[in-house]
């Protein structure tokens, strides 16, 4: 995975969730409006104090954390 500096984990900060660097705003903040339906441009009007650089790497590690790996369990 590349490097994602924009997003932190500090065990004191919104209990230990990833966040945007500097931000109590946490990643699932910003997928979860994204997936309701505003826009980037909504997004980053709403929280004047985000980038557009934020909002990509906050969907960058949501979709490195879902990506699907099969492991086997065993072998026949």
């Amino acid at each position: 995975m590349e490097a994602l500096p924009i997003i932190t984990f500090d065990p004191t900060v919104m209990g230990g969730k990833a966040c945007i660097r500097g931000q109590r705003v946490t990643v699932g903040t910003v997928v979860d409006l994204w997936v309701a339906g505003p826009s980037a441009d909504w997004i980053l009007a709403a929280y004047s104090y985000l980038e557009q650089e934020n909002f990509d790497q906050s969907l960058a590690y949501a979709a490195w954390r879902l990506e699907e790996r099969e492991v086997p369990l065993f072998l026949p």
